[in-house]
């Protein structure tokens, strides 16, 4: 690609909310264009790192014969309804109506429309299993779009789904799938981690599911592991134990009082105990089935509460911290709140850390006023349950005992997860089996966010520069840069690209004529991992060219009949 040919822009200032460096790069390297609020248009250079993203994915999953589809993005409301997720999507999705009267959404994600094609095409257990994919633009209606490509509106998402007949069917193409995306994301050159995750709105709470995370300090994610590999989770799945914690041994319950302590913190710093050695209390409305259940939440004082674990232990279809009229109503005072003689309005759960022996500080639901010796087993007259709810953090020990947890940021580009009969069962899809009995298929589904990869890949390499791409995706392997007026220099440039053109080399040749230092920050911003320098004036000197890595910086002279060869040794080295 000849450079002066190009459809490209820098620029100098970048937009007040591009907060994370990939918003910023891609916006002041002109590969983004920005339409509205989480919509953007992909420019000439970023469509070609796309390009390669979808390549590697392809070749991936045509080689676990995956086959490839296209689903419209716009999808019948009815789908929807037959699924159940109609109204539990709303919010998530663009919902309206064609001149027909027929309700319609814009596709965040295409459980129902790949089911509805499986169930019309697929009749017997023979044709099983199936796995069928697609590469499309989806569209989520993001309450707060922001951080560029990676929480946007409308994006590209690589979504496939599989059918089977059985259980082991099933975890055969699970594994398959698992071992097809660990090869996508190391042919991407990305650092990354497989996770246990949680399978949220799309499978069950019980469904097998990874996630891969790309491994950045920007990430969203809190990725819980060990030194030694044998233990990686999303903290919202995380289960770890706590270590040498001194409970209090049992005690008379005794009320004491403590004047606008309404912090654990404070509470225990005039009682003389350590926050652990104290529980905190959280009220938490559940709707389930339409049922509106109110749940006292009790963790050990310096703990956090979990409540993708909550939510998925009590069934919840919606989950939040109950308002402050409705804790008046159950009989609790905001800032005091404990378990002693709590409403039958009310139901608790203790967390798994909790020793339900030992003697804690606890809200005398009354104000100004602690428990101090409160006892779970002896004092809590309401059913006692305990449930892993706590947040996991540094430290902890995993469940075998024998390893301590480190917490990294990750950010989600590829999520895995089993859904089992969930849309077969409610969509009426059903095959033949052995025996001629009519059985529900069971369905794996699996994501890689395409565009997001591309921001993620950057958030993982950058500098103050700019992007530092990988070889496998970067949108040229090479930027050429010509530094003379000479028609002799010019005419040499225009040879040697076209030599590494015909070689196969992707190379970007920066024929605009400009300075060698507006033509290097350009080259430094776009990232490109080889950066070739034909110098006139050097040239002249020694007859060589310059060769400098943008990863590590290092650079080498070549002579003219070696550079192509040499610049091919380089790509392969960095690929």
């Amino acid at each position: 690609m000849r450079l002066s040919k190009a459809c490209w822009q820098t620029y100098k200032e970048i937009p007040k909310e591009a907060e994370i460096p990939s918003h910023q790069l891609l916006m002041k390297a002109g590969m983004l264009h920005k339409s509205g609020a989480g919509i953007y248009q992909y420019l000439p250079f970023a469509q070609r790192v796309i390009h390669k993203i979808k390549k590697i994915i392809r070749e991936e999953l045509d080689n676990i014969y995956s086959q490839e589809i296209t689903m419209s993005m716009v999808t019948p409301g009815d789908l929807w309804k037959e699924s159940g997720r109609w109204d539990l999507m709303e919010n998530l999705m663009i919902q309206f109506s064609d001149r027909a009267g027929k309700d319609l959404c814009l596709s965040p994600t295409n459980e129902e429309s790949v089911t509805d094609i499986f169930r019309k095409i697929v009749k017997s257990y023979k044709q099983l299993p199936v796995s069928l994919y697609q590469i499309n633009t989806k569209f989520r209606d993001e309450i707060r779009p922001r951080f560029g490509l990676m929480r946007g509106r409308e994006f590209v998402m690589k979504d496939a789904y599989t059918f089977h007949l059985d259980k082991e069917c099933l975890d055969k193409g699970y594994d398959e799938m698992y071992q097809a995306y660990s090869n996508i994301f190391k042919r991407m050159g990305l650092d990354f981690a497989i996770v246990e995750a949680d399978a949220g709105n799309m499978g069950s709470s019980n469904s097998k599911t990874h996630e891969f995370q790309v491994i950045a300090e920007t990430g969203e994610d809190d990725i819980v592991y060990t030194e030694d590999g044998s233990y990686s989770a999303n903290i919202e799945r995380a289960e770890t134990i706590r270590e040498g914690l001194d409970f209090l041994e049992m005690s008379d319950l005794e009320e004491v009082e403590t004047p606008k302590m309404r912090k654990i913190a404070d509470v225990c710093e005039k009682l003389e105990v350590k926050e652990y050695q104290s529980l905190k209390s959280l009220v938490y409305t559940s709707i389930v089935d339409n049922k509106e259940e109110h749940y006292l939440i009790l963790l050990l004082g310096d703990d956090e509460l979990n409540e993708v674990k909550l939510k998925n232990y009590l069934g919840s279809t919606y989950l939040s911290m109950t308002k402050d009229e409705i804790i008046k109503d159950l009989g609790l005072t905001k800032g005091f709140i404990g378990p002693m003689n709590c409403s039958e309005k009310i139901k608790v759960l203790y967390d798994k850390s909790i020793n339900m022996d030992a003697s804690y500080i606890v809200g005398a639901n009354k104000l100004d006023y602690h428990f101090k010796g409160f006892v779970p087993s002896r004092d809590c007259t309401n059913k006692k349950t305990q449930v892993d709810l706590r947040l996991a953090k540094v430290n902890d020990l995993t469940l075998d005992k024998k390893s301590k947890i480190k917490i990294k940021k990750g950010i989600e580009v590829g999520h895995i997860f089993q859904l089992g009969e969930k849309y077969t069962k409610s969509m009426k899809a059903q095959v033949l089996d052995q025996n001629g009995k009519k059985v529900n298929p069971l369905m794996g589904c699996y994501g890689i966010g395409v565009t997001r990869t591309m921001a993620a890949a950057i958030e993982q390499n950058h500098d103050e520069q700019g992007m530092i791409w990988p070889m496998a995706i970067a949108p040229f392997q090479v930027y050429f840069a010509v530094i003379g007026k000479s028609d002799e220099t010019k005419s040499l440039g225009s040879e040697i690209y076209e030599e590494l053109k015909t070689s196969g080399v992707e190379v970007l040749f920066d024929d605009r004529g400009q300075g060698p230092g507006a033509m290097f920050k350009d080259a430094d911003l776009l990232g490109v991992p080889v950066r070739l320098t034909l110098g006139e004036r050097d040239y002249k000197e020694d007859g060589m060219l310059e060769i400098k890595l943008r990863k590590n910086g290092e650079v080498k002279k070549i002579k003219r009949d070696e550079l192509v060869q040499n610049i091919l040794n380089t790509i392969k080295e960095l690929s």
